[in-house]
């Protein structure tokens, strides 16, 4: 018998008893994020047919460029060019480049100090949770964008098991790494009154750097070494390569080391920021 007068073979632990314990509750926030975004039909069909006017303007952009360009424009033939736009429109709905999270507001009215109450990481839930959502958009949006992309235009993918299943991993790491990433800008609510500056500024960039609009390959020396210095072509850029099977290989591998790399030094910042900003947390109009 306990000093409680509990059998100490009943008693249990204040804490999780392993590891499998300590990471259901993020499981659980990760399935409420799937169906908290199962909810949104129509807005997952709209997105699906800007994904697709948006598709095809652009590869018949793109496309054209390369036809002038005599069959290979920076290193894109015609197939690999129009596979770079339909996965890119088929990502674009997961892999965040807009900046906005539901943190932000949380952050701005003071209402993240209920988080901080909860037994579970702010950090990991806010990140686990919106990842939820971004990988259930991939089945009624994404995939369904990349088919239409190959009937109507055509792609160059290749079947080779390997390949897929790594960029499988390389498309998670990029959703988590964006998601991640954004989470940053809703922390730095923690110093500021308002963060949609943040927000904007972050939008601009993101999708430039990430080869949103254009291959990276096709810019300048100086911009592409800008863009290998940042995050974001990881979020989009190296999937693509992986998935199209563009960078295959070692190289292909070594993507998803240096996605591995950044999704690890943002977390990190992002741990450093919740705990700094947890110090410094003040209500905003009230």
């Amino acid at each position: 018998m306990s000093v409680t007068g509990v059998p100490a073979s009943r008693a249990r632990p204040p804490g999780p008893s392993g590891p499998v314990e300590a990471l259901r509750p993020y499981w659980r926030i990760f399935v409420a994020g799937v169906r908290e975004q199962a909810r949104y039909v129509a807005a997952t069909l709209g997105g699906l047919l800007a994904n697709t006017v948006f598709g095809l303007l652009k590869s018949a952009l793109l496309l054209a460029a390369v036809a002038s360009a005599g069959g290979s424009f920076g290193g894109y033939t015609a197939p690999q060019m129009a596979t770079y736009v339909w996965l890119g429109q088929g990502l674009l709905g997961s892999v965040d480049l807009f900046g906005r999270s539901a943190l932000a507001g949380r952050v701005k009215d003071g209402s993240v100090a209920l988080d901080f109450l909860r037994p579970v990481d702010v950090q990991a839930a806010a990140v686990v949770s919106e990842v939820g959502r971004r990988v259930f958009a991939l089945l009624p949006r994404g995939v369904p964008s990349v088919l239409i992309g190959a009937v109507f235009v055509g792609m160059a993918v290749p079947a080779s098991p390997p390949v897929l299943l790594l960029g499988a991993l390389s498309i998670l790491l990029g959703i988590t790494l964006s998601v991640a990433t954004v989470y940053l800008v809703a922390v730095s609510g923690f110093w500021l009154v308002d963060t949609r500056g943040v927000q904007t500024f972050y939008m601009v960039v993101s999708g430039f750097l990430a080869g949103l609009f254009v291959p990276i390959t096709l810019f300048p020396d100086w911009l592409l070494v800008l863009a290998w210095s940042t995050p974001f072509p990881a979020m989009l850029m190296f999937p693509i390569d992986v998935v199209s099977g563009r960078v295959g290989g070692w190289s292909a591998v070594g993507l998803v080391g240096a996605q591995l790399g950044w999704l690890t030094l943002v977390l990190v910042v992002g741990q450093v920021a919740t705990r700094a900003g947890r110090r410094r947390l003040e209500v905003q109009g009230g």
